[in-house]
């Protein structure tokens, strides 16, 4: 036969569909028997009158503002307040104003207190914590009274008459100074505040030309012997002595030592540090809670970015300085500096989380940062061990009403599938924060062996789960 023209069909074969690449998951497991520190929370301050920049603004803004520091759904849910305890008797140049603006010739003579009822806008701040629930208050002295010191000023540092070192014709001014911070308690317990912790110092290595008081370990330790039994002769046991709150780690370490070498570690609530002139290193010699009652960027101008090639004022810069603290630290409580700042009287850096400018507002991102940490974690929470995954920044943490939190902070630029395990979930939420997202819910899944999954960790992003158990 002849074929000419004729085109024979060729078989068509059919194409495999490709098969996808499972995404790898990052397995976390929670050990809920490996303890460590317990939690006090998480917080702030208003000092120097920033508490004014809230307390100035029209509603409906005011009230945002304080939602956004205190709420528990929706904002931070900060749980501590740092209230700075004025020494100087000119409110107008930005120091917080004393309740003994007149000082008697010699510590015998009756001190007289005046009480404005404001407290450089701090005890209003702190009238609102308490109708969000806040019932943890740290009132700070940066100083004691000018006339209770060497050099006669509140500024400048100088020591506080009566503790070794000191020279004061006047005389001991020791027991003056305990019963003028026992009076600053009292006012604030009149108005429906109550102080839980006391500290008679802040940053005594450093003189400053604002309020100021210089002290070693073992002045501090001069003083304590007689703030003790004056707190607890005025029936104010509860109230924890915080000491020293130094410029940075390795210069209360020093403190400690010297505190512990004295006798008074066992009169002392809490150890107090701000991690400014060196950071958290690790532990505190002391068998005493822990808390980092202060740091910000001072120096960073204004910013509201989560990651720009780890910028010190970035978001995600603030939530790797929490895991810090909380790990290398283990501190119990983790502090902000000022909660506001106003653009037009004070440097616009970031030493605020929240800007307030012509009467709006602004939240950074080391808000958020904060947020992720503090509004899940609650007071009475314990830290447990985590593990699991590289480049992953974990913490783990038992809440008193038995739900798990886990922060996880993603140092990798790429995105990261999550599963954890180690506990038995029944129910699940998550929250992250990143470039384009401010604690944005994430659906979780609970597997039917209680694992947690179906998550992923963005890209120098930070989520956080909070875990319902069987147990919770």
């Amino acid at each position: 036969m002849h074929l000419s023209g004729v085109v024979a069909a060729a078989a068509v074969l059919p194409i495999a569909p490709r098969q996808s690449t499972p995404t790898p998951v990052t397995a976390l497991t929670v050990n809920l028997d490996q303890r460590f520190q317990s939690i006090d929370g998480f917080g702030f301050s208003e000092a120097f009158q920033r508490a004014y920049n809230i307390y100035n603004l029209e509603e409906p803004k005011r009230s945002q503002v304080v939602d956004l520091l205190f709420n528990t759904t929706t904002g931070a849910g900060f749980s501590i307040v740092r209230n700075g305890i004025g020494s100087s008797p000119n409110s107008s140049l930005d120091w917080m104003n004393t309740i003994a603006p007149t000082g008697p010739a010699n510590p015998a003579s009756a001190l007289e207190y005046i009480w404005d009822g404001k407290d450089s806008g701090q005890l209003w701040v702190s009238q609102q914590a308490v109708k969000y629930g806040v019932n943890v208050f740290y009132a700070n002295a940066w100083s004691a009274p000018g006339f209770m010191k060497t050099n006669g000023r509140d500024s400048n540092g100088g020591l506080l008459c009566g503790v070794r070192g000191s020279a004061c014709s006047s005389g001991d001014w020791r027991q003056a100074y305990a019963d003028y911070l026992v009076k600053y308690i009292r006012f604030y317990e009149e108005s429906g505040v109550k102080v839980t912790h006391l500290g008679f110092l802040n940053e005594p290595d450093f003189s400053t030309s604002y309020a100021s008081m210089q002290s070693n370990g073992s002045q501090s330790a001069d003083f304590i012997k007689v703030l003790h039994p004056a707190l607890a002769k005025a029936g104010l046991s509860h109230v924890h002595i915080a000491c020293c709150d130094a410029t940075g780690w390795r210069v209360q370490a020093t403190m400690t030592n010297a505190l512990k070498e004295a006798g008074v570690e066992d009169l002392i609530g809490i150890i107090t540090s701000h991690p400014y002139s060196n950071g958290i290193s690790g532990t505190l010699p002391t068998s005493r809670k822990v808390w980092q009652t202060e740091f910000s960027d001072l120096a960073g101008g204004w910013s509201t970015a989560w990651y720009t090639n780890g910028a010190t004022g970035d978001g995600y810069t603030w939530a790797n300085h929490i895991y810090t603290g909380l790990t290398a630290g283990n501190v119990s409580a983790y502090l902000w500096w000022v909660a506001t700042q106003d653009r037009e009287t004070n440097n616009n850096n970031n030493e605020k989380l929240i800007l307030v400018d012509k009467g709006d507002y602004f939240v950074s991102k080391r808000f958020w940062a904060f947020a992720q940490y503090s509004r899940l974690i609650r007071p009475g929470a314990v830290r447990v061990g985590v593990a699991g995954g590289s480049n992953l920044r974990s913490t783990a943490f038992l809440n008193a009403d038995g739900t798990v939190v886990v922060n996880v902070i993603n140092t990798a630029a790429t995105e990261a599938a999550l599963s954890v395990s180690g506990v038995r979930a029944i129910a699940a939420k998550a929250w992250k924060t990143d470039n384009d997202n401010d604690m944005a819910a994430v659906a979780a899944t609970v597997g039917p062996d209680g694992t947690v999954s179906g998550v992923s960790v963005p890209g120098r992003g930070l989520i956080s789960f909070v875990i319902t158990t069987l147990a919770s």
